[in-house]
């Protein structure tokens, strides 16, 4: 499939109208309805896995998955860092629009821009029901629901996954936890994994206990189901599976490591991923499950984006653009691939609609059905997308209609700004602001007009 330049872009507005659209127009009769199963890596990188051209990390059982189905090259995380990704994932729309979700929540609950900590003091940092969409609509709809891994949408009590329409809930609620003491690295000795509403001592290496909980529940489950599976690995700190008799993690060292360990991490998580597979297998569940593997954003140090620039935390390709898979047996093409753009919440739209569930009628979604497209085989279309994310001072923007992409950011300095055609130079070592002074005019003029139309009523 071939990806087409817009002509003209597509304004915020319309990308949200034809979203719905797509998702209203296409709603599965029950005995079509599959099972989805969502695995969300957290800070891998593009190039980090055997189906992407990594060549040093063995990834056999998540490479099986785009051998059966169908891998996107052109895929983006709503957001460049975890818990704006996974808002964007709960509501089906960009998470400006909810207010101070634009950066990871900090250790303990902390607001790291303006908006955030203005929330925090109120006690409403956090992704209010009202406003989450995806198991809410599912759990209506009549399928089981269950969340087995990182959470990071907010610590307060009114946050926590069951309000949000999981049947059952399991995992660390934080965004960065030892894998084998559980407690966050600066934060006390606080256990941050959850059952349900309440905290929970378990031993075991984080990874392995996402994977026992998942598996458990597709033994246990009848279908209908959707499984989101969040595991916390590869992000910080650095702790491989066979590390659990090291010291516990600091803040001062939580982000120290190496790219060997980063391999371990990744490695350990695909093993983990094979059990899920292997579960749904015996369960005689596969041939009617929609599975996804996706990531959150971009990879930081010790990953690799490649073939792309920057990491996690910016707005360059390499901090937004991850790897994303679906394989749905005999609904789409083995082995096939699709440059087709997406997003996060393109995955909101596709699941909803391909299980019969209603969206929310005030909160219309802003992704397309990209499972159906990439279904189809239909012609690419051209999407207008947009990100942005705060912390401190420093605000990343990003805006890609057509092949063109508009990189800004803005410290309390200064604003810098570059606009790059990802067709000739997905690397963004080009810079065409100053020759094509049309063309940036119109980029910072679709994201002013898209800034002014996601703004948060909270």
């Amino acid at each position: 499939m071939k990806f087409h330049r817009s002509a003209g872009g597509l304004l915020a507005s319309f990308g949200a109208a034809f979203g719905a659209f797509v998702l209203l127009s296409h709603f599965a009769s029950a005995a079509e309805r599959p099972n989805v199963v969502l695995i969300l890596a957290d800070d891998m990188g593009y190039g980090d896995l055997g189906c992407y051209g990594c060549p040093d990390i063995r990834t056999p059982n998540i490479d099986s998955l785009a051998r059966q189905g169908a891998r996107l090259t052109s895929f983006y995380a709503n957001g460049p860092e975890c818990t704006p990704t996974r808002t964007g994932l709960m509501t089906g729309r960009y998470q400006q629009r909810v207010g101070g979700l634009e950066c990871a929540l900090g250790i303990g609950n902390v607001g790291r821009y303006d908006d955030a900590i203005r929330l925090a003091s109120q006690h409403e940092l956090g992704l209010p029901v009202e406003r989450s969409v995806l198991a809410r609509a599912l759990k209506d709809a009549g399928y089981a629901t269950a969340i087995c891994g990182k959470w990071h949408l907010g610590y307060e009590r009114k946050f926590l996954p069951l309000k949000h329409g999981f049947d059952y809930a399991f995992g660390p609620l934080g965004g960065a936890v030892d894998y084998f003491r559980h407690h966050e690295p600066g934060g006390g000795e606080e256990t941050m994994l959850y059952l349900n509403d309440q905290p929970l001592k378990r031993d075991g290496y984080m990874t392995d206990l996402i994977a026992d909980e998942a598996c458990a529940f597709l033994k246990r489950t009848q279908q209908p189901f959707f499984l989101y599976v969040p595991f916390n690995a590869p992000h910080s700190p650095f702790q491989g599976p066979k590390d659990g008799g090291q010291p516990a993690v600091t803040a001062e060292n939580m982000n120290r490591g190496s790219r060997g360990k980063y391999v371990e991490m990744v490695e350990h998580l695909d093993w983990c991923v094979g059990r899920i597979l292997k579960t749904l297998e015996e369960a005689k569940a596969s041939e009617n499950t929609l599975v996804i593997f996706t990531s959150d954003n971009g990879g930081p140090q010790h990953s690799r984006n490649e073939p792309f620039s920057g990491r996690k935390g910016t707005t360059y390709e390499g901090g937004i653009r991850v790897p994303c898979i679906l394989r749905w047996p005999g609904k789409l093409t083995a082995g096939s691939e699709s440059q087709q753009v997406g997003i996060t919440m393109d995955l909101t739209a596709s699941i909803l609609s391909l299980a019969g569930a209603k969206p929310l009628a005030d909160q219309p979604l802003d992704g397309m059905n990209i499972v159906d497209h990439v279904r189809q085989r239909t012609a690419d279309v051209a999407r207008t997308l947009f990100w942005r994310q705060r912390r401190g001072e420093n605000t990343w923007r990003g805006v890609r209609d057509g092949n063109l992409k508009l990189v800004s950011q803005q410290t309390a300095m200064k604003r810098e700004e570059w606009l790059f055609d990802l067709g000739s130079d997905p690397a963004e070592k080009k810079n065409l602001a100053v020759t094509q002074t049309d063309e940036m005019r119109r980029m910072q003029e679709l994201l002013a007009k898209w800034e002014a139309e996601v703004m948060p009523t909270r």
